[in-house]
């Protein structure tokens, strides 16, 4: 073998091997949510489910598909008023260039900075004098807070590299900012569309911080919350816990294996310049 077939097997291995490290805690999830739960009290459990169970996914049929729509329709509100708001944002930032643009950017860089915790105590005082506590509407608002600043940089990345010469023959047939942006910049910034509803979708699904704090009590709780009816102080019934886990992240990962191409092409425009 020559050397550089050595290298190239070695970096495969390499891989092969951080993979399977990368993967082992979505394996335990798997195997976990198929094992008996007087079998997880064994020392150590076992690495297969050999006498497997459903048990746990039958109950998150019957007791968490509430917690599951409710997650649904608050991660569908925040891509809306996600988009809505970012778009719009960043066609100004990288196209109409406002006075005040470079601090704009650089204040969204630092909000992304600003720990979630800390927000969530900030929305729960608003929030408390609103009355929108334990609402999903406000859970769509603090959510979308964590993906507007990302959204914005991402779409004033994507529109800096729309070629400037689209815009002055739409001027010059008479087109407004407004109608530019709707039917020239909006649809050619299709990736970047489909990455900020991505990660504003993924954000507000996988939230806890905010669901705990601004909806904990409440009567619509995302599937979040749903899992922390397995665990108590002195119980914690694994097997439904593991078996909400795997459930609740097959739509993140149906739609992030969907639109991989669409991500990878909106997260690299602009890096690169001509």
């Amino acid at each position: 073998m020559t050397r550089s077939g050595k290298r190239t097997w070695g970096k495969t291995t390499i891989g092969l091997l951080l993979t399977g490290i990368m993967l082992f805690p979505v394996y335990w999830m798997l195997n976990v949510s198929l094992t008996r739960d007087q079998d997880m009290r064994k020392s150590p459990p076992g690495l297969f489910p050999v006498h497997g169970t459903l048990a746990g996914y039958r109950r998150v049929l019957d007791e968490q598909l509430p917690y599951l729509g409710t997650s649904l329709v608050i991660g569908l509100g925040t891509v809306v008023l996600t988009v809505a708001l970012s778009a719009p944002a960043g066609y100004a930032l990288a196209k109409l260039r406002p006075r005040g643009g470079g601090v704009l950017s650089f204040l969204l860089l630092a909000a992304q900075m600003i720990p979630g915790i800390i927000m969530a105590m900030g929305f729960y005082a608003i929030y408390l004098q609103l009355g929108l506590l334990q609402s999903v509407p406000g859970l769509i608002v603090a959510d979308s807070t964590l993906a507007v600043p990302f959204a914005v940089l991402i779409f004033t990345a994507f529109m800096s590299g729309i070629p400037g010469e689209l815009l002055q023959a739409a001027k010059t047939d008479g087109a407004g900012p407004l109608r530019t942006f709707w039917s020239i910049i909006l649809p050619m910034s299709r990736n970047a569309v489909v990455t900020v509803s991505l990660f504003a979708f993924l954000w507000s699904w996988s939230d806890f911080v905010f669901a705990s704090t601004l909806a904990g009590g409440g009567a619509h709780k995302p599937i979040t919350l749903g899992i922390y009816h397995y665990i108590g102080n002195n119980n914690q019934e694994w097997n439904a816990i593991m078996a909400t886990a795997v459930v609740a992240s097959l739509p993140a990962a149906v739609i992030l294996v969907l639109a991989q191409r669409y991500v990878a092409a909106g997260v690299t425009a602009g890096a690169v310049k001509d």
